[in-house]
């Protein structure tokens, strides 16, 4: 599996403008994109999973092509997943109709009675079968994340997004959290790309680090696995 990234994207006016010049490939199994807030992070992440139109580049997933001057594959069909730095789950469905709203429209409808056995497989695999019938604000954080990451697993994607998946987790809990996640996408073969501004999460997540500061791709103190090969040509 590998990534393959070159976008451009201009926002905002003269006034006020933000210019993301991002290029990057990786096929190692987890690519971490590290910088401060505001350095363009979510918006390539956002790119990736079809959730914004770059002006100019192109994005490949394992070869296949999801934008290009030619090509835009909408987000639903990208085989991407992807989980919100807030989880983003719907706070009037249970643990379980959030973990199989992706599967069909009928989980938004609390009274359905047949629960999917997809469903049940990632309860079981994220050891969420005991909250399965209470709403997000009944459980805590970590559990939280974990439903937000079999809702994105349930469809099976290709690829992994996780939009700072431990900034709102407790120290106690994040330290516990990247275990988990490491241990996880051992145990399933995920490829995963982690954005962050945290250098703990760098640290312990052990990955391609590629570093964005300023909407552009830098090299810096702490770079691992080759980020600062020159640029992708755009096309």
């Amino acid at each position: 599996m590998s990534v393959d990234v070159a976008i451009r994207l201009s926002l905002g006016d003269a006034a006020r403008r933000f210019d993301l010049d991002v290029a990057f490939a990786s096929s190692h199994r987890r690519v971490v994109l590290y910088g401060p807030s505001g350095a363009g992070k979510s918006l390539t992440l956002r790119a990736i999973a079809g959730l914004l139109t770059p002006d100019a580049g192109h994005v490949r997933i394992d070869g296949r092509t999801l934008f290009d001057a030619h090509t835009r594959i909408p987000a639903r069909a990208r085989d991407v997943g992807y989980v919100f730095q807030d989880y983003a789950l719907f706070p009037h469905l249970t643990v379980a109709q959030n973990v199989g709203f992706a599967l069909a429209r009928g989980w938004a409808n609390p009274g359905r009675r047949h629960r999917d056995a997809r469903v049940a497989h990632w309860l079981a695999a994220f050891g969420l079968e005991g909250v399965a019938d209470h709403y997000p604000r009944q459980v805590s954080g970590g559990q939280r994340q974990r439903a937000a990451l079999a809702r994105a697993l349930i469809a099976e994607p290709r690829i992994v997004l996780l939009d700072e998946p431990f900034a709102a987790l407790d120290p106690a809990l994040r330290a516990r959290m990247r275990d988990e996640l490491r241990t996880l996408q051992a145990r399933l073969d995920l490829q995963l790309v982690v954005i962050t501004h945290d250098p703990a999460d760098v640290e312990a997540l052990e990955g391609h680090t590629i570093q964005i500061r300023d909407g552009r791709v830098t090299c810096g103190e702490g770079d691992r696995g080759g980020s600062c090969a020159p640029s992708i040509r755009h096309e």
